[in-house]
């Protein structure tokens, strides 16, 4: 494996991390309701996927425009594996250590807009109430199981996702 694949990749990932973490610092000291946002959640995910592209692509250029499938998808996964990670890690800091109350506090925010989503798609209150419930009696998603569980099933999906880039994104040297 080429050594800049990995350089390209670790850099991406920091600053993947940095983004991510900053998203959750700044929701954190400014507001914590913007944690609940779906808007929020679908754009972190795009960012996952397109910093792992970027990284997929720069790594191709580096290379003289040839990548082999592994080295596109390690360039993908290193990336989003350190950008997850110390987005995680900073979670992890923040409602565990720095402020446990935040994370209850965030719990009962979700619960609430889970709820007017849910009254908003009509749902019998029946349904509602046992949703409520369910997620109540939820561990909380910053515990640091919970959040460690969180990582890999990402990974998981982001995998998924990288491959599927990887296949796009390789082109061999036929001349070699």
């Amino acid at each position: 494996m080429d050594k800049t694949v990995k350089s390209i990749a670790t850099n991406y990932g920091l600053y993947l991390g940095i983004l991510l973490a900053s998203v959750t610092v700044l929701a954190y000291a400014l507001n914590l309701e913007i944690l609940t946002k779906w808007w929020v959640g679908i754009s972190l995910f795009l960012a996952i996927v397109i910093f792992g592209i970027i990284s997929i692509s720069k790594s191709k250029s580096a290379l003289d425009g040839f990548i082999s499938f592994k080295d596109a998808f390690t360039s993908y996964f290193i990336t989003v594996l350190i950008g997850i990670l110390i987005s995680t890690i900073v979670s992890v800091i923040i409602f565990n250590f720095i402020d446990p109350e935040a994370a209850l506090t965030l719990k009962e925010k979700i619960i609430e807009a889970s709820v007017e989503m849910m009254r908003s798609f009509n749902a019998p209150e029946d349904d509602i109430a046992e949703a409520v419930t369910k997620m109540e009696e939820a561990p909380s998603q910053f515990a640091i199981g919970s959040l460690v569980q969180s990582l890999f099933i990402q990974l998981v999906i982001y995998s998924v996702i990288g491959l599927i880039a990887s296949l796009i994104m390789k082109k061999t040297n036929e001349d070699i």
